[in-house]
């Protein structure tokens, strides 16, 4: 969910006619980058460099969404857009106190029987 997330902020500018240039198209660009390469480097089922641990992630994740949802407001752009950007915040922050906490029995049963060498 975390790739979709993220490829989402960064699309939703363009996606919901908000792309005026300022810090209302940035910060979801930004934050969905940060989504992308948080999940990339996450130790779980769908990261590929598994460095960071569930935990770390989900925490970052709770403060991405506080940043997103106060974003119209701490960068002046609330009275042109800030539905989305809060939703976005609100749905994040909802995410990350909802999700399991350590990775599926299945990953690490998998992730111990794996060759250190490859």
């Amino acid at each position: 969910m975390d790739y979709l997330y993220g490829i989402l902020l960064i699309a939703s500018p363009r996606l919901f006619d908000f792309a005026a240039g300022g810090a209302e198209t940035w910060v979801p660009v930004i934050i969905g980058a940060i989504v992308l390469l948080q999940t990339i480097f996450t130790d779980f089922e769908m990261g590929l460099v598994r460095k960071i641990p569930m935990q770390s992630h989900l925490m970052m994740d709770f403060g991405i969404g506080v940043i997103l949802a106060l974003s119209p407001w701490l960068f002046g752009f609330a009275d042109r857009v800030y539905e989305l950007h809060l939703i976005f915040g609100v749905f994040s922050m909802l995410a990350s106190l909802t999700t399991h906490r350590t990775p599926s029995r299945a990953y690490k049963t998998h992730v111990a029987h794996e060759d250190p060498l490859k």
